[in-house]
C-alpha cells in the first residue's frame, strides 16, 4: 500500500532508520569519491586542451593521482597561526564540509529501486519535503560562513580581503541564483525536488526556462568560486585568499568542500532543468519508458551530472579571472536585473494561462517581442564617458577644484592599503635618490611610483 506525503512524489513509508543510515552513508562514500574522481578529471580535461598527456603515472589511466595527493594533504606537517583565533580557525573549513554534505540528502537520484536479493522497495533518495529548494539554497548560505570565518579567524591580510570578497559575491550571485530557480518553482508549481523532476516527465525546464538555465549556470560558477569567478582565492592578487594561512588536513577540507559543492550545482541543475533522473528522448519512449525504472535512472543522473562538471573544467580551462569591479558589476547591473525581468514576464504569462482567456502564443510572442525590444536598447544605449584627464586622457584629474593630491600613507592603518583613485604614493628610497626634486610631481612623488615594500624600506 503506498502512502503518499502531501506536496512530494517519492514515498517513503517502508523507510525505517537503518535505510535512512544506509543511505546516508551511501551518499557520503559517493561524494568523497566522486571528489577524488572529479580531481583527475579536471586534470585530464584542462590537460588535452592544453595538449598534453595530465595524469598518466599512477595507476591506470592516472586514476591514483588524486589519492596520492589526498594522502601528501593528510601527512603533511599542521601549522596553526599564532596570530589566528584558534577555536574559529579550526571550527571554520568543519562549517563548508559540513554545510557542503548537507546538500545531497535531498537530491533523487532515481525512482524507487529494488534493493538486490530483497523485496525491499525504497526511492533512490535520503528523503524530502515540499521546501527541499529552499533547504538546498540555505545549506549553501551556510558554507559559506566557513570561508568568511576562515578568513577573519586567520589575522592577516590576505585571508581577510578574500572573505570579504566572498561575502560580496555569495550575496550578490545568490540573488541572481534564486531568482533562477523561483522560475521552475512557477512551471512545476512545487519545491519538492521529487516533484520538480516528475513535473518533467513531458518537457524538461532547461527548454522553456532558457533564460533562467543560462542564468543559473554562470550564477552556480561564480557561487562555488571558480574561474572566472575565484576572486575570494585569486592567488595573482591574495597569494591563495582566505585559504593561505591553511595548511595540511584543514586546507584539504576548503578543497573538499569545493568540489564537493561544485558537485552539489551541477546536480541541482540536473534535477531542476535537465529532467533529473529521467533518460533522454527517445530513450525515455522505448518500450513504454524501460529505461526510467530500475537502476537505469541513477545512469542517466550521473552522465547529467557529470556534463555539468565538465562545464565547470571548460570555463576554467577558456576563461581569465575577471577584475573584482568586472564581476560586482556583472552580478548587479547584468545577471540580477535580467533574471528579476524574466521571472515577471513568466509570472504574466502563467497567470494568463491560468486564469485569463487569452492565447497563450500571443502573449508569449509579445513578451519576447518586448523582452527583445529592451535588450536592443541597452546594448546600444551610449555609455557615460569619464572626464577627461591631465593631457587629453580619460584618467580623472588628481587636482582640480578639491586642491592637489595630498601625499598618501599606506601603512597609516598598520598594514598596506593600496591607493584609492586620486591618492599616490610616496617615491621610493631609490626613486627618490634618482630623480631630482624639481622633477617631482605636487603631491611630492616623482611620476607616483613606489610600492608600499618600498615605504616599508623608507620607515627603516
Amino acid at each position: 500500500m503506498r502512502f503518499e506525503t502531501p506536496g512530494i512524489a517519492a514515498d517513503f513509508s517502508q523507510d525505517n532508520g537503518w535505510t535512512y543510515l544506509v543511505k546516508a552513508v551511501l551518499i557520503i562514500v559517493f561524494l568523497l569519491t566522486s571528489v577524488l574522481l572529479a580531481i583527475w578529471f579536471e586534470r585530464k580535461v584542462v590537460a588535452r586542451m592544453q595538449v598534453r598527456p595530465g595524469p598518466n603515472v599512477h595507476g591506470p589511466f592516472g586514476l591514483l593521482q588524486s589519492l596520492a595527493d589526498a594522502m601528501k594533504l593528510l601527512l603533511k606537517e599542521d601549522i596553526t597561526v599564532k596570530a589566528a583565533d584558534k577555536f574559529v580557525y579550526l571550527l571554520a573549513p568543519m562549517i563548508s564540509v559540513f554545510c557542503s554534505l548537507l546538500v545531497f540528502a535531498v537530491i533523487p537520484f532515481g525512482p524507487e529501486v529494488r534493493v538486490p536479493f530483497t523485496d525491499f522497495v525504497t526511492p533512490a533518495q535520503l528523503t524530502d519535503f515540499p521546501v527541499a529548494v529552499l533547504y538546498i539554497l540555505a545549506c549553501a548560505a551556510l558554507g559559506v560562513y566557513g570561508i568568511v570565518l576562515g578568513g577573519w579567524s586567520s589575522g592577516s591580510t590576505y585571508p581577510l580581503l578574500g572573505s570579504v570578497r566572498s561575502t560580496a559575491q555569495v550575496i550578490s550571485y545568490e540573488l541572481a541564483m534564486g531568482l533562477s530557480l523561483v522560475s521552475v518553482f512557477i512551471m512545476a508549481g512545487s519545491m519538492s525536488t521529487s516533484q520538480i523532476v516528475d513535473s518533467q516527465t513531458p518537457l524538461w525546464w532547461f527548454l522553456p526556462l532558457l533564460p533562467a538555465f543560462v542564468i543559473y549556470v554562470i550564477s552556480m560558477i561564480g557561487e562555488t568560486n571558480r574561474l572566472p569567478f575565484d576572486l575570494p582565492e585569486a592567488e595573482g592578487e591574495l597569494v591563495s585568499g582566505y585559504m593561505t594561512e591553511y595548511s595540511s588536513m584543514k586546507f584539504a577540507w576548503f578543497f573538499l568542500a569545493e568540489y564537493i559543492n561544485m558537485i552539489n550545482v551541477s546536480a541541482i541543475a540536473t534535477t531542476l532543468f535537465f529532467g533529473g533522473w529521467r533518460a533522454p528522448w527517445p530513450l525515455s519512449a522505448i518500450n513504454d519508458g524501460m529505461f526510467n525504472e530500475g537502476w537505469w535512472p541513477i545512469l542517466w543522473f550521473l552522465v547529467k551530472m557529470w556534463a555539468f562538471m565538465f562545464v565547470f573544467v571548460w570555463v576554467r580551462g577558456t576563461l581569465l579571472r575577471l577584475r573584482y569591479d568586472q564581476f560586482m558589476t556583472f552580478g548587479w547591473k547584468v545577471l540580477i536585473p535580467v533574471a528579476l525581468g524574466w521571472v515577471v514576464l513568466l509570472s504574466v504569462v502563467q497567470g494568463v494561462r491560468q486564469f485569463g482567456e487569452v492565447d497563450t502564443r500571443v502573449v508569449l510572442g509579445v513578451g519576447v517581442g518586448l523582452a527583445l525590444v529592451v535588450v536592443a536598447i541597452t546594448w546600444f544605449w551610449p555609455e557615460k564617458k569619464a572626464p577627461p584627464g591631465p593631457a587629453g586622457t580619460s584618467r580623472p584629474a588628481t587636482s582640480g577644484a578639491r586642491g592637489p593630491a595630498e601625499p598618501f600613507d599606506a601603512f597609516a592603518g598598520g598594514f598596506p592599503v593600496p591607493p584609492l583613485p586620486g591618492q599616490s604614493l610616496p617615491p621610493s628610497p631609490r626613486r627618490r635618490a634618482l630623480v631630482p626634486d624639481d622633477a617631482r610631481s605636487p603631491a611630492g612623488t616623482a611620476s607616483g611610483t613606489g610600492t608600499p615594500h618600498d615605504k616599508e624600506v623608507d620607515r627603516g
